[in-house]
């Protein structure tokens, strides 16, 4: 039996993204794009409906961090939501906020069929910089399996297995 995989390409944001106005030198900024001529807004809603083991982690994460102070809310809109809307027209979303220990933002951008994703930090202190270091498997994990999702409910899925 062949299976369908979904190829995600590791890959820079496009040179037109909003987001690039925010990088400075010693960010972290990642990028990853799909075969998919979805909305930017339509991938959100897609990409960032985690699967159950992603849920379980950020609800461990949510434990963690808050005798820290980090942010923990989990609404949809708001100052204290984890993945507010910070910028939007028809090729780009931005979600994100700024914390104590650092700034994040997620970009989708849509451009010539294809659904680009990239995650920007900046880190504010040192706990910024360690938060990064022990979520960035996680991050990698869920940012692929999101792009995946992306790809098969709204676009085309590739049969080229270990493409990803």
């Amino acid at each position: 039996m062949t299976r369908s995989y979904a190829v995600v390409e590791k890959t820079p944001l496009p040179a037109i993204a909003q987001l690039w106005q925010a990088v400075q030198p010693g960010d972290f900024i990642d990028g990853y794009a799909v075969e998919s001529r979805i909305s930017p807004r339509e991938a959100a809603e897609i990409g960032l409906s985690l699967p159950g083991w992603a849920n379980a982690l950020l609800r461990l994460r949510n434990w963690i961090v808050r005798p820290l102070g980090l942010k923990t809310e989990v609404s949809d809109t708001g100052d204290k939501a984890i993945f507010p809307v910070t910028y939007e027209d028809a090729e780009e979303l931005i979600l994100g906020a700024d914390d104590s220990h650092l700034n994040f933002r997620i970009a989708l951008v849509q451009q010539a069929g294809r659904l680009h994703m990239a995650t920007w930090v900046h880190r504010n202190n040192l706990l910024g910089r360690v938060y990064l270091a022990v979520v960035m498997p996680f991050h990698i994990l869920i940012v692929r399996g999101a792009m995946r999702r992306i790809a098969r409910q709204g676009g085309t899925i590739a049969s080229t297995p270990g493409a990803q």
